[in-house]
């Protein structure tokens, strides 16, 4: 059942294969999928951009040979294969449904929860696998998903743009590095890469639960972080005397949690951030990590992690009742878009490009919008020259 004509075929972008941008191919005769039993079909109207698109594109997942990269694979198979429609933090309109869902659904506007869990229910996911990298995503003008993984989000204040820019693929992954570092209320939590989705989603999260957030970040990004919450903004291009500056902002006190999204040679003096002084600490110190832009190998002395019992948690996506709390936050207007700038599907390889070489003034999230939506989706939040 559907609310309107639609279309047999649409425009997509389509990865051709791993490398640059000219492999990202604009076509305008690509199927129209078919909602199966159970899903949804969505008009999509925007879809974030994320690095994990990029890192994707070019594959750079490191493999145990330090000096090779690949796409990763979960289960020993690969599920990301070519062509595919990459784009994972969907937000638009219902226009169909298939077998089995409420035809009530039609019209809603929403958001995606972009994994694909491997069963219907679990407290923990661990085949981090998601929508435009297992299976085809947003930068296309429809996508089919699960209707349950479609959650309506009403609010007339959120254009459709901001609520691209609050998707999954940066909020459930802060969210759930918070939960699995046991954050709480009143305890002094350390951002790093903070200017970036993750990162802007974590400072906001960590007020939404009360926690303080210290935000690393360059300076020229410093009073747009504190507006969105940071408590400090340390300054991430000089490292040098990095736990005094800590102790200057936290009154003596040692950071209890780091959320860490930048890894390399950054990552001991994070731990240093969380050791100086135990007999003032009340809980163990904690990392969560799940980001390496400033390098994919730290040197780290063991002998310190476990002497000062530093607990270190990997993470990647989160669970269904995670994204389903994210959702409850953003209709009850806890948490707000962070959106740098809009473009069109078919310059996707200049918004890439523009990611790549971001400068002093970006903050927050990049969106596509379908041309074809552009006029009302995406020319308000166009970059100056490009509406």
């Amino acid at each position: 059942m559907s609310s309107e004509l639609i279309p047999s075929t649409m425009a997509a972008m389509l990865l051709t294969g791993h490398g640059g941008t000219d492999k990202l191919v604009y076509h305008e005769d690509v199927p129209v999928p078919e909602p199966g039993a159970g899903e949804v079909l969505v008009k999509v109207t925007a879809t974030a951009k994320n690095n994990t698109d990029r890192k994707a594109r070019e594959g750079l997942y490191p493999t145990k040979d330090k000096g090779d990269v690949t796409s990763f694979a979960m289960g020993g198979s690969p599920t990301f294969t070519f062509p595919r429609i990459q784009g994972a933090d969907v937000a638009g309109r219902v226009v169909a449904v298939g077998e089995g869902v409420d035809e009530g659904r039609i019209g809603d506007r929403g958001l995606l929860d972009f994994n694909l869990y491997a069963d219907d229910r679990r407290d923990i996911n661990l085949t981090p696998d998601y929508y435009g990298h297992g299976a085809d995503g947003g930068f296309a003008e429809y996508i089919a998903v699960p209707s349950d993984q479609f959650h309506s989000v009403p609010n007339p204040e959120l254009a459709d743009a901001e609520l691209a820019a609050m998707g999954m693929c940066s909020y459930q992954t802060a969210v759930h590095m918070l939960n699995a570092a046991g954050v709480r209320a009143g305890e002094r939590v350390l951002v790093t890469g903070a200017s970036g989705g993750v990162g802007t989603a974590l400072i906001q999260l960590c007020r939404v639960m009360g926690a303080i957030p210290y935000a690393l970040s360059r300076q020229d990004k410093a009073e747009a972080l504190r507006e969105l919450g940071a408590e400090a903004v340390l300054d991430r291009s000089d490292m040098e005397g990095f736990v005094d500056r800590v102790r200057e902002v936290t009154q003596g006190e040692p950071i209890d949690a780091v959320m860490d999204l930048v890894g390399g040679t950054m990552t001991d003096q994070f731990i240093d951030a969380m050791i100086f002084d135990m007999r003032r600490r009340a809980t163990y110190p904690r990392l969560s990590i799940a980001g390496a832009s400033g390098g994919n190998l730290s040197e780290i002395m063991w002998t310190r992690i476990y002497l000062y019992q530093v607990q270190i948690f990997g993470v990647s996506h989160g669970t269904r009742e995670e994204a389903e709390q994210l959702i409850e936050w953003v209709r009850g207007g806890k948490l707000r878009p962070v959106l740098h700038a809009a473009f069109r599907l078919s310059d996707l390889r200049a918004a890439e490009d523009y990611f790549v070489n971001r400068g002093s003034g970006f903050l927050g999230k990049i969106v596509i919008v379908p041309n074809s939506q552009w006029d009302e989706h995406g020319a308000p939040y166009a970059l100056e020259g490009m509406a």
